[in-house]
């Protein structure tokens, strides 16, 4: 973090009730990061090199964490991993997969990709909510994160 920044959170998710109830977990377990969304692969990848609708981030720190969804239109979430891992400058982003998908090869192909977590979506509010706290809590407060640049 540069000068006490918080670290950004980007989740890229086609579905606005998944982004919301993500979002609104993250406020019932207080955490005070920048939330930032993308609808899909091709966004999330304007938005990391700051380019389209997003180049006016050009010079401010890249997301701390990334929750990534598996099944968006245009570019999917693997496709996506995929770049994100392969590029010098962003592959160093914690990835976390946040999916409905629980298909052993989505789970063996993201890990092959550099996915560095994968979470199967929860169907409550309450535990998205324990799934965020735990998440946030290793992420966070365990994990020592690259240097945000």
């Amino acid at each position: 973090m540069k000068n006490g920044e918080r670290i950004t959170i980007l989740m890229a998710d086609d579905d606005p009730d998944d982004r919301l109830l993500v979002q609104d977990a993250f406020e019932e377990v207080h955490l005070n990061n920048q939330f930032a969304y993308v609808e899909d692969g091709i966004e999330l990848l304007d938005y990391l090199n700051r380019r389209g609708a997003y180049a006016h981030l050009a010079g401010t720190s890249l997301p701390g964490l990334i929750l990534l969804d598996l099944n968006m239109p245009k570019k999917d979430g693997r496709e996506a991993l995929k770049e994100i891992k392969a590029d010098p400058v962003l592959r160093s982003i914690p990835i976390v997969i946040l999916t409905t998908s629980s298909a052993e090869e989505d789970i063996l192909r993201t890990y092959d990709l550099g996915a560095n977590s994968f979470i199967v979506k929860p169907v409550t509010f309450d535990k998205l909510v324990d799934i965020i706290r735990r998440v946030t809590n290793y992420w966070f407060e365990i994990v020592r994160l690259p240097p945000n640049q």
